[in-house]
Parts: C-alpha cells; sequence; structure tokens
C-alpha cells in the first residue's frame, strides 16, 4: 500500500510522526506540507497554486491538519495520484464543516470517472475498518485503540485490587498515544485504569481540539478520550464507573423526545453508546459510555445515574 500524506500545522506533524514510528514508514511514498492556517487566507476561491508539483501514485491519501479550504486540493491530489480512497481526520469543529465535506466529494465525483472511498472520521482515533481495501489495510494498525492487557492475582479482581501487569497495543492512534499510554499505566491498578490512560492521553497531549463542537456537544479531544477509556475496558472485560439508566424510572423515547440519545456525544458520531430496547426504554453500553454525565443532565426524569461499582463488558481480547 503506498500512502501519500497532506499535511499541515503541528496536528498534521503529530500525526506523520506517529504514522511513521509505529506502522507504516516503508509505505510513505510522499509528505507534502501546507502552510498552518494562520499562514494561509481565511479564504480560497482558486486553490489550484497549491496543488503539489510532485504528486507520487498512491493507494491513499492521508489529508491531517489541513484547515478550510485548503482542503478542496485534495480532488486534484486524489486525480494526479491515482489514489482510490481518502482519510480526512477532523480535529477541529471549523476544520472540515459538512459543506465543505460535501463540495470535495463532489469535485471528486467531477474529476474521476470511477468512485472514490473518502471519509472523515472524528476523531482520527475513531476510525474503524469500513469495507474499504486501503482504509481496512491502514485500520489494522491505526484507528480505534485496541489493547491487549493482562493483570495479576485473579483472586482480588472482584475488589478491583489487582494491578495491570502487561498491556500491548493492538491497534493505535494514529498520533501515537496509544503507545505514550502504555508506557505509563503499566502496575496501576485496574480500577484506576481507564482514567488514568485519560490522563495520559492529555499529557501526551492529544492536540485534538477542545472548542465546543456543535454536532456533538462536546470536543473532539473528549472523543478522542472516550475511544481511550472505551480500550481499557474491553480489554479488561469490565469497567468500575459508567452511567446506568433506571429502567422503573425511564418512561421512553415516547415521552422525552430522545434526551439521552439526542444529547450523547458518541451517539452523534454514529456510535450505538444509546439504544433502545423492546421496551422503548433506553439502555447504555457500558463499553463505549465516556462517563460524560451530559445524559444525566439532560433526561428529564431523573433516570440516568453515574454508577461505581464492577460492570462486566465482553472482553475483546
Amino acid at each position: 500500500m503506498r500512502i501519500f500524506i497532506l499535511s499541515s500545522g503541528e496536528y498534521g506533524s503529530k500525526i506523520v510522526n506517529g504514522i511513521a514510528t509505529y506502522g507504516f514508514a516503508s509505505n510513505i511514498v510522499g509528505i507534502h506540507e501546507f502552510p498552518s492556517k494562520d499562514d494561509l487566507p481565511e479564504f480560497i476561491d482558486d486553490v489550484s497554486s497549491y496543488i503539489p508539483e510532485n504528486i507520487p501514485e498512491s493507494d491513499l491519501i492521508i489529508a491531517v491538519g489541513l484547515f478550510g479550504d485548503i482542503n478542496m486540493v485534495i480532488p486534484d491530489v486524489v486525480k494526479e495520484s491515482g489514489a482510490k480512497s481518502v482519510i480526512a481526520p477532523i480535529y477541529h469543529p471549523q476544520q472540515l464543516p459538512l459543506g465543505l465535506q460535501n463540495e470535495i466529494k463532489t469535485e471528486l465525483d467531477s474529476k474521476l470517472d470511477e468512485k472514490i472511498t473518502i471519509i472523515f472520521p472524528k476523531p482520527f482515533c475513531g476510525l474503524t475498518p469500513i469495507g474499504d481495501e486501503f482504509i481496512d489495510k491502514f485500520t489494522e494498525k491505526f484507528g480505534k485503540p485496541e489493547f491487549e492487557i493482562k493483570t495479576d492475582s485473579e483472586s482480588r479482581e472482584i475488589e478491583g485490587n489487582n494491578n495491570i501487569t502487561f498491556i500491548n497495543v493492538l491497534r493505535g492512534a494514529p498520533c501515537g498515544s496509544t503507545w505514550f499510554i502504555v508506557e505509563n499505566i503499566n502496575g496501576i491498578s485496574v480500577k484506576d485504569a481507564e482514567f488514568e490512560a485519560n490522563n495520559k492521553l492529555h499529557n501526551f497531549p492529544c492536540v485534538a481540539s477542545m472548542a465546543n463542537d456543535n454536532i456533538t456537544g462536546d470536543t473532539i479531544l473528549h472523543l478522542a478520550s472516550y475511544k481511550t477509556k472505551e480500550a481499557i475496558k474491553r480489554a479488561l472485560g469490565y469497567t468500575w464507573k459508567v452511567a446506568q439508566i433506571d429502567q422503573e424510572t425511564c418512561e421512553g423515547y415516547a415521552e422525552c423526545d430522545n434526551a439521552c440519545l439526542n444529547s450523547c456525544p458518541n451517539v452523534l458520531t454514529g456510535v450505538e453508546t444509546i439504544e433502545y430496547n423492546d421496551e422503548g426504554k433506553a439502555m447504555i453500553d457500558p463499553a463505549s459510555c465516556g462517563v460524560c454525565e451530559i445524559c444525566v443532565h439532560e433526561c428529564p426524569n431523573g433516570a440516568i445515574e453515574i454508577y461505581e461499582e464492577k460492570i462486566p463488558i465482553k472482553k475483546v481480547n
């Protein structure tokens, strides 16, 4: 697989370094660095002067850190490179609004005879296989984090007194934060693991934006942290803190206009963190719940509370 990277700014540099360090250095056929958003015009009517002069033949284009109109170079780069797939991750709410995403797709359709797969994962560490040859090849190493975890004495597991004795990255965030987390949480209590992993993500630091995203009602950095915590929980097979719904108090979606469903940041990015059972009452997936507590405040019936007890989760590894 041949990867051509279009990069800009601190976020772009972090991703380039992560991909080169932890997985696909030999697959990178070229990197083109664009000026940062502060060094570009706010509006660019004609991006032709910004199109790279030397575009290598590629299979996958990864556009990281490009902010606003400069993203319109993507269709021309795809055409010249012969790439079949594009990943343009979103790290800031104003970076790639829906209108611009649609404009890029329309331009791709007009310039190319064959269909190109382009996705805009938000955040990049939420990327999972989608059935595309090259994007799925990329997700073998990068995307939504996955860990392998081993702990000490199983006899102490019920109380959460056991510690992590081994942790390994099976799939990591493209920025490299997952490997940083592994280096810093081995030996800690399983009770603290998901939250300490979240702290280490911030310490890395994650360079996704802390600006509020109007679509999800949360920040993209927080969305990234939920993916990290989920990976820890799935590797352990349980969590010690999660939002839960009292089925007796929940009056069902017909009575509350889907308040929890419509306010959950994960749901608003396409994750099935909240679903309804056959009785029309909401249920929260403890694995993907980020414990943001937004649903707790939005539920008009007070049916959602934060529980700090061991909740089993299907272990994936």
